[in-house]
């Protein structure tokens, strides 16, 4: 009867370090959960305001061609008090610059980092949005784009 004392209190702590194991296995899986929620979260934004641009395009067709940008143009738009209301005044120059602000806006909330372009090729326009998925700070190859293209 002596030789089964200790038997018991291994049992435990075996037991112990497997329930521990497995529980350290369940917080990377909800934390990798958790990654994939948000990257699918950031696309979906994405695709919303590359969408929304391109009908700001489609309602503003005199225009098309002052939609053009590189990622700097973007960045330095402006917003245009005059169509920020009905106004007479608004051309269809100062409407493209007002929504690429509010494409600018929109992506500087939406998106961590998030750039755009918009470029035209023979009549097929291509809009691309980029972000910093991986959250290190640069946005290169390893993190996600999305573009799409139409016409007007």
């Amino acid at each position: 009867m002596n030789k089964n004392k200790g038997f018991t209190l291994i049992e435990v702590l075996v037991a112990t370090v497997v329930l521990s194991i497995g529980l350290l296995g369940l917080a990377a899986l909800q934390t990798n959960n958790l990654k994939n929620n948000q990257s699918a979260y950031f696309r979906s934004q994405a695709t919303q305001l590359a969408y929304d641009i391109a009908d700001r395009m489609r309602a503003n067709v005199t225009a098309s061609n002052s939609y053009l940008s590189t990622t700097m143009a973007v960045t330095a738009a402006t917003q245009q008090a005059d169509c920020t209301t009905v106004s007479t005044t608004c051309t269809p120059a100062k409407m493209a610059q007002n929504d690429l602000y509010e494409l600018k806006s929109a992506l500087a909330t939406a998106l961590p980092g998030g750039t755009a372009t918009i470029a035209n090729a023979s009549g097929v326009f291509t809009v691309t949005v980029n972000w910093d998925d991986n959250h290190d700070g640069a946005i290169d190859n390893s993190d996600p784009n999305f573009q799409m293209s139409f016409q007007l």
